[in-house]
């Protein structure tokens, strides 16, 4: 399966981290594997089976099948369906609705230049394209450059602390100086999304919280998930995951970075928004929408879409997947037979195998 082959390159949050640290060993204080099972029982049964293929995940894990008109939930570990998660770069799915729903308002266009709302002056940054972020298609790098930035990334994978720590203008500051390599070409960039949600948000003369509550979250009733930038805009109780070694990770907010991966959801909440997504009545549906080609894939804005073969034969699934240092999550959609799978787990192991397994197979 191409998610379990390149598991993160939609993701990405953690998957630049491995730069060879030296960890001290701990004690494994990892929960168990799911169980607990509660929800409904035959989609119980059939996730219980798709998540055992990795004994990695771990913990409380949700997930959402949707056929139709039919929504079904399961969840393991004394999860529910409202259980909050951090749900990673899916984020980006929302930021790329508000990019489409910009466009269809006149605010920005496709080939509206970085520079012209954002204070980037004569830098390559520039004259980036909205096009081109929303595509992955920009030439910028998957992180903002600077040895120490890359150095806190990398230590994030191991000591599970948000690293996304700089402010607007230090972000600015660092693209600034930012050469374009590759650009034309997907090249998965967490930098760019979160400078589209900034540039979207600075056309309409607001912020992207605001942008995501006022354009997304209210019209949908979505009213459990909300687009947190600072520890302080989270409840005090908010729930934490843990990284794969057992370890309880801070939750990850993101500062400016945020439009790449710093929403909290829950399963009833993201059922909500696939069923949305899969009707065309969802803010900004248009993402969903191939318009690029990268190799055996296609990618519209944020979301790829590629041919899966299952029992009931070939799936054209679209799909985006998400990973902070404490979460995974995965949603999947195969639009011709209207369908989706979510799949939401608060350890960061990756749930995209079991998320295509659940969504590839035949639910009569």
């Amino acid at each position: 399966m191409r998610p379990a082959t390149r598991p993160l390159v939609a993701a990405g949050l953690t998957g630049v981290l491995a730069l060879g640290l030296v960890v001290v060993a701990a004690p494994d204080t990892r929960p168990p594997a799911p169980q607990s099972a509660s929800g409904d029982q035959r989609l119980a049964r059939a996730a219980s089976a798709a998540l055992a293929a990795d004994p990695a995940i771990r913990g409380r894990v949700s997930v959402v099948e949707v056929d139709g008109d039919r929504v079904r939930q399961a969840h393991f570990g004394g999860a529910d369906a409202g259980t909050v998660y951090e749900v990673g770069s899916i984020s980006k799915t929302f930021t790329a609705a508000l990019y489409e729903e910009a466009v269809g308002r006149g605010e920005v266009r496709r080939d509206t230049r970085l520079g012209a709302l954002l204070p980037l002056a004569d830098s390559p940054a520039a004259g980036i394209r909205l096009d081109e972020l929303a595509s992955h298609r920009s030439g910028l790098p998957r992180l903002a450059p600077g040895v120490a930035r890359t150095l806190t990334a990398a230590a994030s994978a191991f000591v599970p602390f948000d690293p996304y720590t700089d402010d607007l203008d230090g972000l600015l500051d660092a693209v600034r100086g930012v050469r374009l390599e590759g650009r034309g070409e997907v090249q998965y960039s967490n930098l760019g999304f979160a400078l589209l949600g900034q540039a979207v948000a600075r056309a309409a003369g607001t912020s992207w919280p605001r942008l995501i509550a006022d354009r997304i979250t209210a019209p949908l009733g979505l009213d459990s998930t909300t687009a947190p930038v600072r520890a302080e805009d989270l409840p005090t109780d908010a729930p934490r995951g843990r990284t794969a070694a057992g370890r309880e990770a801070d939750p990850w907010t993101m500062g400016p970075s945020a439009p790449a991966g710093s929403i909290r959801s829950t399963p009833a909440d993201l059922a909500r928004w696939a069923r949305a997504l899969l009707r065309g009545t969802a803010p900004g549906a248009a993402a969903l929408a191939p318009r690029f080609d990268d190799d055996d894939r296609r990618i519209g804005s944020a979301w790829f879409t590629q041919r899966e073969r299952g029992p009931i034969g070939t799936t054209e699934m679209t799909w985006h997947n998400g990973g902070t240092g404490g979460f995974a999550s995965m949603i999947a959609l195969d639009r011709a037979r209207d369908r989706a799978v979510v799949v939401l787990s608060d350890t960061a192991a990756s749930v995209d195998r079991a998320a295509v397994e659940l969504l590839l197979e035949d639910p009569a």
